[in-house]
Parts: structure tokens; sequence; C-alpha cells
């Protein structure tokens, strides 16, 4: 590969939104123009969490929904490949020759599963969610994926992953690149309630694709200091969202600095200083807002986009499958039956 890969996705759940654009989505646009850029949908992990069929039904739309999203927030498509991950049947065979690799104490001890089982309302850990960093391990090396840019809670899994790929290179050969963590410079932004990270199944987001009166409606509406009950009772700044996300998405530094400062000292309401985000959140969405207009205008662009890079990226894939059953003996093994048996028929038909 005389360019290096890139590999980065996210589960066909829903729409897309602020936190998932300070944890990995600003990095996508940024990197895409060095790196050849890989786009999962990655459905077969939507299933360790949501498999009823009904959420099984939603994976196109969700699936067009979130190409939308990356492309509206300034992935160039021509240097894009988008690919579903349930449609390409030989991740599950790379899933199942690298699972042997890694322990279950090791898995139990990545941090966000725990997390992922709690949100999802399920009191134990299914075994698909316990192998969720492997089969992601088998996504990222599947194209020999080079650079990972995630948000803080994958960090984890891609630390598994490396170790995945150094131990199958010890003990079968190079086959796969060791991949690079490349980090948020936000690693996560807490929710309008202020009292977890943004999430879809808090319903304390804002979305990529909402309209200007929906983001008034949800700034207006956010958390903020509750001790602070006037406008003229000194508030706190530190680990106020409605200021955690002026330092994120205001560009005028100068101005968040004096609502901050008029804030701590009681000289100013929430009305105000939420007026002011809802002004720098709506400047930030007009340019993905208006590029999304054309996307959405450009009919079959985003489904042609998906089959297109699911047919390309299975054919990468397929390669990747055979250099792995190669390196580890799996074909030799085969092969030698076969022989014997073709010997042996050829040997009774010449008795015969």
């Amino acid at each position: 590969m005389s360019v290096e890969r890139m590999l980065t996705g996210d589960r066909p759940t829903g729409k897309l939104h602020l936190g998932h654009y300070v944890g990995s989505i600003a990095n996508r646009v940024r990197l895409h123009q060095r790196y050849e850029s890989f786009f999962i949908i990655a459905d077969l992990h939507m299933l360790t969490t949501r498999n009823t069929r009904e959420d099984i039904e939603r994976v196109a739309g969700n699936a067009r929904d979130m190409v939308t999203d990356v492309l509206a927030a300034g992935v160039d498509p021509a240097r894009a490949t988008f690919y579903l991950q349930s449609a390409i049947p030989e991740v599950g065979d790379l899933n199942t020759l690298l699972q042997n690799l890694v322990t279950v104490p090791r898995l139990e001890r990545v941090p966000s599963l725990k997390d992922m089982a709690r949100d999802s309302g399920k009191e134990e850990m299914p075994y698909g969610l316990l192998g969720y960093p492997v089969l992601q391990a088998a996504d990222i090396l599947c194209v020999k994926g080079q650079v990972v840019p995630v948000g803080k809670d994958n960090a984890a899994h891609v630390e598994v992953t490396r170790e995945i790929a150094r131990r199958f290179n010890n003990l079968y050969g190079p086959v796969f690149p060791v991949p690079e963590l490349v980090a948020a410079d936000t690693p996560s932004l807490v929710g309008t309630d202020g009292a977890a990270k943004m999430s879809k199944s808090r319903g304390n987001t804002i979305l990529l694709s909402d309209d200007a009166a929906s983001v008034r409606r949800k700034v207006m509406g956010m958390y903020t200091d509750p001790n602070r009950v006037r406008a003229d009772v000194p508030g706190t700044v530190e680990g106020n969202p409605v200021f955690a996300y002026h330092d994120v998405f205001n560009p005028d530094r100068a101005r968040v600095d004096e609502l901050k400062e008029r804030y701590r000292a009681g000289r100013v309401g929430d009305v105000e200083v939420k007026e002011a985000l809802v002004e720098a959140l709506n400047r930030f969405l007009d340019p993905i807002r208006e590029r999304r207009a054309r996307i959405v205008a450009d009919r079959g662009l985003v489904d042609q986009l998906i089959v297109e890079g699911t047919e390309r990226t299975r054919r990468e894939v397929r390669q990747t499958v055979t250099e792995v059953r190669r390196a580890m003996g799996l074909t030799g093994a085969y092969t030698q039956v076969r022989r014997r048996a073709e010997r042996a028929r050829k040997a009774a038909t010449s008795s015969a």
C-alpha cells in the first residue's frame, strides 16, 4: 500500500450528534485527505445491544442518515469508502480466526463494555458484547488499517487490536500493520442534561442535522449551575455544560472569556449565556446544513456510495482472509486431505 489506510465508523443506531463530531468526526474530516479512508457502518456491532427485528429493519435508513451526516460534516465522497459491515461475511471469518488470540480476563478489563451493557439495560454481559473489541479488531485489520481516529470510549478497544495484531504477527508472520490510535482533541462532550456524556440512548443530544429552531429549544433547556437561582448570584463555570460547549464551538474567545467573568461575578443571566451559545452553534452548523441539503438533493448518491464501497471493501477483505489462512497454515491442512482423497479415489478407480 503506497498510502496508509484509515479505518473508522459508527453503529447505525440513529443520526449523529455533536458528541460524535468532537469524539471522532472532526478527526475524520481532518485526516481523510491524508489517508486512504474506510468508513464502516457497523451494524454487526449494533447487534450486541440492539438486536430486535425492528432494530435491524431500521439499519438501512440509519445507514443513509449516518453517511449523510459524515459527508455533511465535510468528508469528501471521492476520498472515502463507506461499507456495510454485515454485507461482508468474511469479516466474521476473520473474527473467528482472531478470537483465540485474546483472553476473557483481558476483554473484561475493557472499561466501556460494562457501560454499554448498563446503558442498553442488560443485566448480564452478552457473549457478543464481551467480544466487541475482537470484532472491532477484525474490522480494522481486515482492511489493514494503520490509523484509527476514535473517541475516548473506543481507545481501549484499539489497544486490544494492537495486541492481537502483534500476537498474530509473532505467531504466524508479518501480515498485519499495528494500527495507531488518533485521539480526539475533545475526548467527550457532556449531554444537554449535564448528567452524562452526549448519547442517543439518553436523549440528551444536539444532532448535526438539527435545524436552527431545534438547536435553540435544546440549548435554552440545558442544565446549568443548579445553585444559581437568580442572575445576580455568582455562578460556577467549571463543569457547566453551557460553557463546555462554548469552549468547543464558540471561536470568539474574547466573548467567551467575558461571559465567564460576568457569570462568576453574578453579572449575567443564563438566558444571555445560552443565547450566545445558540448563535455560536448555529454558525458552526450552518455549513453542515448547506452541504446536507446538496447531498439530499442528489438522490441515490448515498445508496450508491454504500454499494460501491461495500463491494470494493469485500474484495479487500477476501484477500486479507486468504493471506491470514495461508499464514496460519489452514489452507495447507485441507489441501493435504483433499490430495490424499484424490489419490485414494484414483487408486480405487485403477484397481476396479
